[in-house]
């Protein structure tokens, strides 16, 4: 194993580097907005933009990076998102830093992707798992780590801005030095909503509110912090462990979901939800031990979510088809990301903070009431049926790359037309970027 990890090293830094600069400048932004004035409405546009700049990145990097290469991309995604940091901080003014952020969305998704791609090539059959498992392992250190950061100095400053542009910086620098071979071509998906619909309806409308809810929490759950007065440390670790606990939350989820109807699942998972919905939305709880003991309950359950739901969707799905389903999936999770922050943001602005968690828990009971009438008028899926259940990270942090890096080999071969070369056929000897 250790012998397949050392050719990724650099690969694994790199996006280590990008998703600590991601993390710090993802909780920044809130912090700082929200002291100098900016009202929920504008902050929770910054998550639109960034959603929209996301997919968009998705969508339109890999003919980007078809006309000038892996390595010339990614460089030009990260110090364009290094800019991006720094001109939040030269131009502080929601009217800049929401294209900024989209541009920033753009970016991130164009520079996860080359990383995941590189990885795709580096991997064989048999340790594709184990690689995929510790590069989210590394994703997931890393953001936590990047939003921690932002305890040890002053937000009003211009410290942590600086700090995400140098981090950006130096995420190109592994790869532009490395002397990797040049992956094969980007995975490129189209969006497919009848085709999607047909396969699995709850599918497609649970990953939509599972979007709405998940981005609108991500975006504006600093600002709710701070509007309840916690302090930065409780910032932080309220942003964080959510994250933590649906990484905890994803081995026993696994198993339930391939063991009963992941519909079911599905349903217990949002009632749970809906439960530290209804706790943030009416106990009035203030003492950040309790708060952040319910964003641990919250974290738990919505970020769990999105792999049960891809799931039922493969169960349905023809054979060979594992790479459209998922990265078609993240697209419409795209779509409801676009949605969250807005509709929470403009609730906060004019209900106060808790409304955050209406729109959250408007997203899960409508989540709830859907599953329950799938359950009743289509069947379950036999157990002999099922594909194997895999955890994933964030689902923000997902590129239509990580379903080519997860995806089953069997199922990889089956997706290449005759005469191409299979993804894990190494690129032929002396080809460089």
């Amino acid at each position: 194993m250790i012998k397949n990890l050392l050719p990724l090293t650099a690969l694994l830094m790199g996006s280590a580097f990008l998703l600590f600069a991601g993390g710090v400048n993802a909780l920044i932004l809130p912090v700082r907005g929200e002291a100098v004035g900016f009202s929920s409405a504008s902050l929770g546009l910054l998550g639109t933009g960034w959603a929209i700049g996301y997919v968009a990145g998705c969508l339109h990097v890999p003919s980007m990076v078809a006309r000038v290469g892996h390595i010339r991309a990614f460089g030009a995604m990260c110090a364009i998102a290094s800019i991006a940091v720094l001109l939040s901080l030269l131009l502080i003014t929601p009217w800049v830093w929401i294209p900024v952020r989209a541009l920033s969305g753009f970016c991130f998704a164009g520079a996860a992707m080359i990383v995941e791609s590189w990885l795709n090539e580096r991997a064989d059959a048999s340790s594709r798992g184990r690689i995929f498992g510790i590069y989210t392992m590394v994703n997931l250190a890393a953001t936590t780590a990047g939003q921690m950061v932002l305890t040890l100095g002053d937000t009003n400053g211009y410290f942590f801005f600086v700090l995400a542009s140098m981090v950006y910086c130096l995420a190109l620098l592994p790869t532009a030095i490395s002397a990797t071979t040049t992956p094969r071509p980007l995975t490129q998906v189209s969006l497919d909503l009848p085709g999607l619909w047909r396969n699995s309806p709850i599918a497609v409308f649970g990953v939509l509110m599972v979007g709405i809810s998940n981005a609108a929490f991500g975006t504006l759950a600093a600002v709710y912090a701070a509007r309840i007065e916690l302090g930065l440390n409780d910032i932080a670790l309220f942003a964080s462990i959510p994250i933590l606990a649906g990484a905890a939350m994803q081995l026993p989820v696994g198993i339930a979901s391939d063991k009963y109807d992941r519909r079911k699942v599905l349903i217990a998972i949002s009632l749970f939800a809906l439960l530290a919905d209804a706790m943030f939305l009416f106990s009035g709880a203030t003492r950040p031990l309790i708060v952040l003991s319910l964003s641990a309950l919250f974290g738990a359950t919505v970020f769990s979510m999105y792999p049960v739901i891809v799931a039922h969707a493969n169960d349905h799905a023809a054979p060979g088809t594992f790479i459209q389903v998922s990265g078609g999936l993240l697209l419409v999770f795209g779509i409801g990301s676009i949605i969250g922050p807005t509709l929470a943001g403009l609730a906060m602005t004019s209900l106060g903070a808790s409304s955050l968690f209406a729109i959250t828990g408007g997203a899960h009971v409508l989540l709830v009431l859907f599953a329950l009438l799938r359950l009743k008028t289509a069947p379950s899926v036999l157990a002999e049926d099922k594909v194997a259940f895999q955890s994933k990270p964030m689902a923000r942090a997902l590129t239509p790359e990580t379903a080519a890096l997860c995806a089953d080999q069997a199922e990889r071969d089956a997706d290449q037309p005759p005469g191409e070369i299979a993804a894990d056929t190494p690129a032929p000897p002396g080809s460089r970027e």
